[in-house]
């Protein structure tokens, strides 16, 4: 499984970059609302820290023909590795479809069902992209949901993949990583989890005490060897 960082504050994606084996960034409108800043000066910086890595963009038009437009510019803007995110509905799949020739990557997202994701895949897109925790605010299985999704792709042969989002905690993730899901995308705070063990703290300070025991003033092994 790639990870994916699914926030739009530069300071959290440098910080996130530095310490973790990460793939690239997601972002959708409310992701950029809530950095209060202007949205495109936003991207524009994003792109140009992350590189060649994966950049998911969501258009904002209602209808297929806006938003076959807002794709073409934003991949023209963005570059080849930008993933344009495109609501799994009616108007959604249609544009899905006109845009399936064009080279254009689609991550079809807002999806809750398997229904949803299979309907995707057949309009050529590349990802699907469950809303884990969304679905379980509903009162279903949100892992269960994505695993029923990425079982349905393959036993179809489909092309497309699983990116799964939305969630709440680290277990979540672990369970679709164990179940082979190939992407998940993760907020800065979910981040933060993955690490967060004071049994982990506990024993590298024992370590660092019991190793200063020996001599107080060679304290790691570049004291000795630097």
């Amino acid at each position: 499984m790639k990870l994916l960082i699914d926030d739009a504050n530069i300071d959290n994606i440098k910080y996130l970059y530095e310490y973790f084996p990460v793939s690239g960034v997601t972002t959708n409108p409310s992701i950029l609302f809530k950095n209060k800043k202007d949205p495109l000066e936003t991207l524009v910086e994003i792109r140009e820290f992350i590189g060649d890595d994966q950049l998911h963009i969501q258009v904002l038009s209602d209808n297929a023909d806006d938003i076959v437009k807002e794709a073409r510019l934003l991949k023209e803007k963005f570059g080849t590795n930008t993933f344009i995110k495109i609501p799994t509905n009616k108007e959604g799949l249609k544009a899905m479809r006109l845009l399936e020739n064009e080279k254009i990557k689609i991550t079809a997202t807002a999806i809750y069902s398997p229904t949803q994701a299979f309907l995707a895949s057949l309009a050529g897109a590349v990802y699907v992209a469950p809303y884990v925790n969304r679905i379980d605010n509903l009162g279903y299985d949100g892992v269960e949901t994505t695993i029923k999704i990425q079982n349905i792709l393959e036993k179809n042969q489909t092309d497309t993949k699983v990116l799964a989002a939305s969630f709440k905690n680290t277990n979540q993730v672990l369970k679709l990583a164990e179940y082979g899901i190939s992407i998940a995308t993760c907020s800065y705070e979910v981040f933060g989890k993955f690490i967060e063990d004071n049994n982990v703290n506990k024993a590298v300070e024992d370590f660092v005490n019991d190793f200063k025991a020996i001599d107080k003033d060679r304290r790691t092994w570049t004291d000795y060897l630097g």
